[in-house]
């Protein structure tokens, strides 16, 4: 049984990890239409467009954090694997065969949209912050910064 996070009802989430909430399981299910980086690369572009606006919106954060787990996990650098993430595990393996070099521009977009996701200009860390799940929210996301530079 997962555990009850108390931001359930303001992001319809219930784990810590990044397909753990509403939002990026809408993504993983946009995502199988997919067989190649497009919706990845055009996740991260979309996110990355707060830095000119100044601000990132909870949802996109979510999503952001689905696309960049995705791009890891198609790296050999994924995290834990576990029911949140079996859509995207399955797609991985289905696509994996397919990708033929390893893009550099989106491994860049990746690492700046974490950044982003971090910083005081976004929304889903403000609302992580005001729970007594911070900590266990951050670490996750820098994990995830880790796994992609090594």
């Amino acid at each position: 049984m997962r555990p009850y996070i108390e931001q359930e009802a303001q992001l319809g989430t219930w784990a810590v990890g990044p397909f753990g909430n509403d939002f990026a399981q809408d993504w993983a299910e946009d995502l199988q239409e997919s067989r190649d980086l497009y919706f990845i690369e055009d996740t991260l572009n979309n996110v990355l467009q707060a830095e000119t606006t100044e601000y990132l919106e909870a949802p996109f954060g979510a999503e952001a954090l689905a696309a960049v787990e995705t791009w890891s996990r198609l790296q050999g650098k994924g995290g834990p694997k576990d029911e949140d993430s079996e859509r995207v595990d399955q797609w991985v393996a289905e696509v994996l065969a397919k990708l033929s070099k390893p893009r550099a521009d989106i491994a860049d977009k990746a690492q700046r949209v974490l950044s982003l996701v971090l910083s005081d200009a976004s929304e889903l860390r403000e609302l992580w912050e005001d729970s007594e799940h911070y900590q266990d929210w951050l670490t996750t996301v820098t994990d995830l910064q880790s796994r992609l530079s090594a």
